[in-house]
Parts: C-alpha cells; structure tokens; sequence
C-alpha cells in the first residue's frame, strides 16, 4: 500500500510495549525499513502530542532505511492506563524514566549504528536527563525553544498568561488534572506536569531557572552535536524563545536554521507543520535528511 501523497510505501508500525522501569508501561510503535537498518531514529513529542501525529514522518524515515521509534509519554495517547487525575507524574518523570527505558531499547536495537533524536518541542527540552543520551549521534531539534511566556510568539502571549495566571491553576485544582482538551488548550494533561510546566513557563530561565544548578550542569554536559530547525511563522516559540532554551547547551556544537515558510514553497509550516507530508520533498529531504548523515541524492522521493 502507498501513501496518496508522497508516492511511497506505507510502512506498518510494530506495536511494542515498554516498561518504563517505574512500574508503568509505555506504548510505542517500531517502523522497520527493508533489510539491514542503516540507523535509528527515536522521535520525542511535543507536550499532549500522541505518537500517532508522527505516523506518516515515521513511515517516510523507514522509507529511508532508518529503524523509527515513537512512543506516548506516561498518561498520553496510549499511554494513559488510568485516569489522569489518579496519575501521579511530572516531566522530569517523562525525561527520567520514559524516555531512558525508550531510548535504552533503542539502543540495543540499534546495537553499533548511528542514533538520531528528532526532539519535537518538549522533546527536546527535557534530553538532558535522559540517561544514554551520550550514545546519540546527533540530535535534532524541530520547533524547540524557552517557554518562558514573555517571550512566546505575540499571536499567543496573551492567552499565556492568561493560561498560566488563571486556567491553569483553576481547572488542575477542580478537575484533579488539566482538561485542555475540553477548552482547546494544549491538551488533557496530568496535574504534576501542568504544575511543573507553569512554574518554568513563569520564569525567565524556564525550566534552567526553576530546577537550578543541577538542570544547568545537566545541559552543560550534552556534547552529542545539534542542529536546531525553527520556523518564522512558530505561533508558540519566537526566535528568542529558540535562541534561549539552545544557548542552555553550552557544550554541544550547534547549528542552528531558521526557516521561513516562503524558503520552502509554502504559506504555513507553524509549531506543528514540519511533519506534515507535504514537507516530504521540501524540509524533511533537504533539511532534516542531511542531519542524519544521509545525502540528498540518496532520498526516497
């Protein structure tokens, strides 16, 4: 079977169930390509973002010849095994836990070939407290920067505060969660998560800022090699926003690419557009492919 809009295959993803060492398990989807993988790609989402939003990118890397590995964070998407208001995380939670047992089944699948991380927003915020991120080979970040709320992009800098200042707070404390879902914010997301959120989205050195020195040194001792790529048109992060949560990453050699919707052909790519397949050609071939070690002329059209 192809997919209507890029031409190529559609790969199937293996459903896999991964114990997050914490006493929960983690949904995750495992993209093979055909014969011998000539790496691993492990995608981290962004914040309420299910795994399912990266099915197509996933299918289209395997395409490549990348093993692809999505996952739901603990309490989303297929993830979420109980209520959220009886669930009992925070993002640390997710980098710590989630993402070390992930990454660490990667690893092994992987076994000596090269390891991508696409980080997608909050993806790539919380890296450095995922235990093996030394194995990387490189690490990418897609539309990641600072949430720290005065620097937001205009268009949203208001509903920021009054998201943190007002519904945050209200509804975590009626509901026992954050019901995003129901107002069209963010999405439904578990009380220590939302909590922790707010408090690094109110501080100018957001997340740094709030969990002190420790969070420093654990940013200052990334080395794998990074490359960023943000969009003008990011309706959530401004270039400051990116420029701020990367310059975190003071060890790390860093490129760092922002785009502009007009570079590519297109009116919109926004906060959540990069993966859309309509980027195929465009962003994921000539932008994100270089970044894995994999020429142009190699691409899968």
């Amino acid at each position: 079977q192809k997919d209507r809009r890029t031409g190529m295959a559609t790969i199937q993803a293996e459903a896999r169930s991964i114990d997050n060492g914490n006493g929960h398990q983690l949904a995750s989807c495992w993209y093979h390509p055909e014969g011998i993988p000539r790496g691993a790609v492990l995608i981290a989402p962004a914040m309420a973002v299910k795994q399912d939003f990266y099915a197509h990118f996933a299918s289209w890397l395997a395409n490549q010849g990348f093993l692809v590995v999505t996952f739901d964070y603990l309490g989303m998407g297929q993830s979420c095994h109980i209520p959220l208001r009886q669930l009992e995380v925070d993002i640390l939670d997710w980098a710590r836990h989630d993402c070390s047992a992930v990454l660490a089944n990667v690893a092994e699948a992987a076994g000596e070939r090269p390891i991508y991380w696409i980080g997608h927003s909050v993806g790539a915020q919380i890296l450095p407290l995922v235990q093996g991120h030394e194995r990387l080979t490189r690490i990418v970040t897609i539309a990641a920067g600072s949430g720290y709320w005065r620097e937001n992009s205009p268009q949203i800098r208001r509903q920021a505060w009054l998201l943190w200042h007002g519904l945050a707070p209200l509804l975590t404390s009626l509901f026992g969660y954050f019901p995003g879902g129901r107002i069209g914010a963010v999405g439904d997301l578990p009380a220590g998560v939302i909590r922790q959120w707010r408090r690094w989205c109110l501080h100018p050195e957001y997340l740094v800022g709030v969990e002190g020195e420790p969070m420093r040194r654990a940013f200052a001792e990334v080395q794998t090699p990074l490359t960023s790529l943000s969009f003008t048109d990011d309706e959530m992060m401004s270039a400051r926003n990116t420029e701020s949560l990367h310059g975190f990453y003071t060890a790390a050699p860093k490129q760092m690419r922002r785009i502009a919707p007009d570079e590519v052909g297109a009116e919109r790519i926004g906060h959540f557009g990069f993966f859309r397949r309509a980027f195929a050609p465009t962003l994921w071939t000539n932008y994100l492919l270089p970044e894995l070690n994999f020429g142009n002329d190699q691409a899968v059209a």
